[in-house]
């Protein structure tokens, strides 16, 4: 039986209109779907909120007043007016006084101090002898940017500012010799910065996704009932979707680990093992979060929308893309907060450092922390799914 359809202009008018009908009523049930979907309408109000307040509030490319050590071996009125100069600069704040090389070195290649001032023994003196000391100032250099403003603002600033302590006026020339050291990367080389954080943030990526799909596709697929009538804890149910990711994590750390060394040069000073090790936690960690963001998705595009809100202040907020010493307080507070932010450390301190398990301790313990955390966040959140 076929359909009369009226011809003419009459007929043409009804196509018109249907046309719109049809559409309109297309466009009224997506909206209705869209707000029946609160997850997919949370991104999109929250995504250029999250990177405009980011953008706008925590991010510093040219970082102020950074945490500095300083090995003072006399307490002399011009040593201690060099440090004040120095803290005029406003790139350096004196956190620490150590009193040997050793406690120098370890500072600096654990991280916890991105500059250290060495003032020698005898220095007042050899200047108003016109001696000419050398005053060194070390810099941990793994990111450049950090460390270039800084080291640009010694001379002349240091010059102005010790003026009134030994002449009247300007001085004929500097008075002491300022010697700077860019440590484990001389050259300011930004592949030797990049490609170590490369390591983690592709492993964030790559294991939240895989593990935020796992139980979203085990309801999609219908399968989730078959493995609830089984005979198995909700512990050994995560540790048996987590393990086999794990070796994936392996997979691509070596893969890119390798790429950086033989393809753009990247030197690794430190132990393999010790990596390999600490890999394991932040692999496990990440493996966790994505397990959590898939106990809580109720199919696999929201599983995937909670791991871009969990990737997205992972890379802006943990130092690989700018410096993490050049955020506010807050900003580096939900950083530490953030696995990516110690495995980064770690990784440019074992690859450029040649840093042991001691100059680590406080970033592998809080990614123990946080791995414990997300572990039982999920084998919790998993328990209530099974009820």
């Amino acid at each position: 039986m076929s359909t009369i359809r009226a011809s003419g202009p009459m007929g043409e008018i009804r196509d018109r209109f249907g046309f719109w009908r049809r559409s309109y009523a297309m466009m009224a049930k997506e909206f209705i779907q869209l707000r029946r979907d609160r997850v997919s309408f949370a991104m999109i109000v929250a995504i250029p909120v999250m990177q405009l307040l980011l953008f706008g509030y925590a991010i510093n490319t040219t970082p102020h007043h950074l945490p500095s050590a300083v090995l003072l071996q006399e307490d002399s009125d011009l040593a201690r007016s060099v440090l004040k100069a120095l803290e005029n600069t406003a790139y350096f704040r004196f956190i620490y006084e150590v009193h040997d090389v050793d406690e120098f070195d370890n500072l600096l290649k654990s991280g916890k101090v991105l500059f250290g001032v060495e003032i020698p023994r005898g220095f007042e003196r050899a200047v108003r002898r016109g001696d000419k000391p050398a005053l060194l100032v070390a810099a941990d250099a793994t990111d450049p940017v950090a460390a270039s403003s800084a080291l640009g603002s010694l001379g002349m600033i240091v010059q102005t500012a010790l003026a009134h302590d030994l002449y009247i006026g300007d001085p004929p020339a500097l008075p002491f010799e300022i010697r700077a050291h860019a440590r484990y990367n001389p050259a300011a080389e930004s592949r030797l910065n990049i490609v170590p954080g490369l390591v983690g943030t592709i492993l964030t990526m790559t294991m939240l996704i895989f593990t935020a799909l796992s139980v979203t596709r085990e309801i999609e697929r219908g399968t989730m009932e078959s493995l609830l009538s089984m005979p198995i804890k909700p512990v050994e149910v995560m540790i048996g979707k987590i393990v086999p990711y794990i070796l994936v994590g392996f997979i691509q750390a070596f893969l890119i680990v390798n790429i950086g060394v033989f393809l753009f040069g990247v030197p690794v000073l430190g132990n393999l093992l010790l990596l390999a090790a600490l890999s394991t936690l932040f692999i496990a960690a990440n493996l966790a979060i994505g397990y959590t963001f898939s106990t809580i998705a109720q199919n696999q595009l929201q599983a995937i929308q909670m791991s871009f809100m969990f990737f997205l202040p992972s890379i802006l907020l943990s130092g690989f893309m700018f410096p993490f010493a050049g955020m506010p307080a807050w900003a580096q507070y939900v950083g530490e907060c953030l696995p990516l932010t110690h495995y980064i450390r770690i990784v440019r301190a074992i690859m450029l450092k040649g840093a042991t398990m001691p100059n680590l301790r406080f970033d592998t313990l809080a990614l123990a922390a946080l791995m414990l955390v997300a572990m039982t966040i999920a084998v919790t959140r998993f328990r209530r799914t099974l009820d």
